[in-house]
């Protein structure tokens, strides 16, 4: 038998060294000590009773959080992009028509998505920060007679919080499953899953939740369940088909298909209780009072916001357009080499636009909007400024 001839990696062979940041970007945030606690609990099997139990909570938390009844809800194992495709996957087969709404990068991700799997994709383009009217959308609706229609609410690379009421009634009328994408605005921003007629909604566990990133919580009405379990052929992934999820997570089935991230689950269910706790009313508030407190400062600093329309900003990610005769890159590594905060570029369509700051779930309070708000005078006065 040969003999091991590649040694230990001298990295290996040194403590795990992590420091301490404030992360004011669009995710992940900063995980409270009592979500950490949770994650490092012992673990147990993840067919055992006791985890049933702990994903039953979860169950719970999430139709709390998405104000929905649907039976059908779950968190699954990855990141909120593990949500995306999951619902894409299930309820659209090859050939079918899909409509995407593209304003920033998360509607041009789906459209990827269902590009690859062979559906028919018709998208409707509008630069970062643009919103879709009702007649907008039902127009193409109309046009295009797509089973599928996606839209994103918390549209993080912009920082645009998208109208959502009546587009469910539309899409019900035109016989189409209306897909929201409420990664970046779950629990900073009102959604409402029930009375808003949303048939698939989806969130990550990294934002305003702050849990670690690593789960995706995501519910199906009946609507969209019978699209599902009606299909000619299988989805092409055999990890997100929801035949068998929803046998190990709604039915509960001792059916072993895949291995849960269990410290993952501990966190997320923490995380739900935190926010069962505080309560979305209040949560929502929080978050849009400490949005417009970091507004004014952002203003009185002289740099303007690039939504132009309160109404229409996401309160957990706040967009600064990127000021006249400043390298954006220099500013954000000035803020992290010198005040350890982390805030970040564009994103998408969305690069070299914007400054982009998130104050979401933990990080959502005056005092660290202080923090930030220190942070970019800092930077500012610091930083060359070119003569365009």
């Amino acid at each position: 038998m040969s003999s091991v001839n590649i040694p230990p990696p001298e990295c290996m062979l040194r403590p795990l060294e992590v420091p301490y940041r404030y992360l004011f970007g669009p995710g992940p945030s900063n995980v409270p000590p009592r979500i950490l606690a949770a994650g490092a609990r012992p673990i147990i099997g993840h067919l055992h009773t006791e985890m049933y139990e702990i994903m039953n909570d979860i169950k719970r938390g999430i139709q709390y959080a998405f104000q929905t009844n649907n039976h059908m809800t779950l968190a699954m194992s990855g990141s909120g992009h593990t949500a995306m495709e999951c619902a894409v996957f299930n309820t659209v087969e090859p050939g079918e028509s899909v409509l995407v709404s593209i304003n920033g990068v998360w509607g041009e991700r789906v459209a990827e998505i269902a590009e690859r799997m062979g559906a028919k994709v018709h998208t409707m383009v509008k630069s970062p920060g643009g919103y879709f009217t009702t007649e907008e959308i039902e127009k193409a609706l109309a046009k295009h007679k797509p089973v599928l229609f996606f839209l994103t609410h918390g549209e993080s690379s912009a920082g645009l919080a998208h109208p959502v009421d009546n587009v469910g009634d539309l899409c019900l009328r035109h016989n189409c499953l209306f897909l929201v994408d409420s990664v970046a605005s779950l629990g900073a921003s009102p959604l409402l899953m029930d009375q808003q007629k949303i048939d698939i909604l989806y969130t990550g566990s990294q934002k305003a939740l702050n849990a670690p990133p690593g789960t995706a919580p995501i519910s199906f009405n009946e609507r969209a369940c019978h699209k599902m379990f009606n299909r000619k052929i299988k989805p092409v992934s055999y990890l997100l088909d929801m035949t068998h999820l929803s046998n190990y997570w709604v039915r509960m089935h001792v059916l072993y298909h895949h291995t849960g991230p269990v410290s993952g689950f501990f966190a997320l269910r923490e995380s739900l209780a935190i926010l069962a706790e505080k309560g979305l009313e209040n949560s929502w508030r929080q978050h849009r009072e400490v949005a417009e407190y970091l507004w004014k400062g952002i203003e009185d600093l002289g740099l303007k916001l690039f939504i132009k329309d309160k109404d229409l900003r996401l309160p957990s990610v706040t967009t600064i357009a990127i000021p006249d005769g400043y390298d954006w890159k220099e500013l954000l590594a000035y803020m992290m080499k010198h005040h350890q905060v982390e805030m970040t570029g564009g994103l998408g369509p969305s690069i070299g636009m914007v400054i982009r700051v998130g104050l979401m779930g933990y990080n959502c309070s005056k005092f660290n909007a202080d923090k930030a708000l220190t942070a970019l005078a800092d930077a500012l006065k610091h930083c060359p400024k070119r003569r365009g």
